[in-house]
């Protein structure tokens, strides 16, 4: 990943309709996007208990570079 990337793709599937994860790199929440051509959406990836799937965030993220 690049330095200073806010969010990494960690998760991938599918040729013509596809399931993406991202992280967000700053907080650590997962979201999930689902695309089919030229449609698409995004939501917050969340666990059993409706809770936000966090990752540990990057501690040296820097966004005012």
């Amino acid at each position: 990943m690049a330095k200073n990337q806010r969010f990494e793709k960690v998760y991938s599937q599918g040729m013509l309709e596809t399931a993406q994860i991202w992280v967000d790199t700053a907080t650590g929440v997962n979201y999930l996007l689902i695309s089919n051509g030229s449609t698409g959406g995004v939501t917050v990836l969340m666990d059993r208990d409706g809770k936000p799937v966090v990752s540990p965030p990057e501690l040296d993220f820097d966004f005012d570079k």
